[in-house]
């Protein structure tokens, strides 16, 4: 017997409803970039407010990576620090009232 493990978005996903990874990031560096993702356009509410300036996002473990100021770090990237709080996420491009992947 197997047991079986996933995360809601990953429920979500197999139930077919179409909402972004669980975990998703802009930096093309990062082993969880995903262009064709990206490219459809994430939304993402964190604490109950939409925000525009994350740069990397795990719903299941309720962070998300937002800019700090203008800050770089010695590589030239931006400097970015971690919140802890609920992440929801959706695509954009379908429109209104997307499913949304959030952690139950």
């Amino acid at each position: 017997m197997t047991e079986e493990t996933s995360t809601p978005v990953e429920a979500l996903q197999q139930a077919g409803a179409d909402v972004p990874p669980d975990h998703l990031a802009i930096n093309p560096k990062s082993p969880f970039f995903d262009a064709d993702k990206l490219q459809r356009g994430i939304g993402i509410r964190f604490k109950g407010t939409v925000r525009n300036n994350v740069e990397e996002y795990c719903i299941s473990e309720g962070w998300v990576r937002v800019q700090a100021g203008k800050t770089l770090d010695r590589k030239g990237q931006p400097l970015t620090i971690k919140l802890s709080g609920p992440v929801e996420a959706w695509y954009e491009d379908l429109g209104e009232n997307p499913p949304v992947a959030k952690k139950d």
